[in-house]
């Protein structure tokens, strides 16, 4: 099997934070009016690096929450145990699976991709345990929340990462890119 890079990238809170305990993303979006037009932190340049999306349940319902389908003709795999159908609308674009994260990669090469995007905080921390991330984009979002969901959670897992860049944007944002160690 080829290498398959298995990325993160995502914002936080400062505190470790992706969304509040009810999976609202509020904060962030609140925030985000201070960003500057035109700038989204290096995402579209990251997007065009990826081959396929890889998201849990709750992520992909946040995602159908939005105003129309954001990831136009990328493939996106949702992966829920719970989940037996996709709405009709999505594009054909979107699979459902059933699978630990080893066969997610095993999936996705048989289908020729080689860059997953990974998305949502148990999706994430399921790849790490599984030693499966290559490297993490970690926005810190200047804002304390107290509680809610954590990115990481208890990993169970000891994971180290090497800085490969930072990055402070004028209006608050920290960028962190890190590869990790096996």
């Amino acid at each position: 099997m080829n290498q398959v890079r298995c990325s993160v990238f995502i914002a936080t809170s400062l505190d470790g934070c992706i969304a509040r305990n009810d999976g609202s993303i509020d904060w962030l979006e609140r925030i985000n009016a201070n960003v500057p037009a035109g700038e989204d932190c290096g995402y579209a340049e990251f997007m065009q690096t990826v081959d396929a999306i890889v998201m849990g349940r709750a992520t992909f319902e946040k995602v159908l929450s939005f105003p129309a389908w954001p990831y136009a003709n990328t493939t996106v795999y949702v992966l829920s145990s719970t989940i037996s159908r996709l709405p009709a609308d999505l594009p054909n674009t979107v699979h459902l699976l059933n699978a630990t994260p080893h066969d997610v990669v095993a999936v996705t090469t048989d289908e020729g991709h080689r860059h997953l995007y990974i998305d949502g905080g148990r999706t994430i921390q399921a790849f790490l345990r599984a030693g499966l991330i290559t490297e993490l984009t970690i926005t810190s979002i200047p804002m304390l929340l107290g509680s809610g969901i954590k990115l990481f959670g208890d990993l169970q897992v000891e994971a180290e990462l090497r800085l490969l860049s930072s990055k402070a944007f004028p209006f608050g944002f920290v960028q962190s890119h890190y590869s990790v160690w096996k």
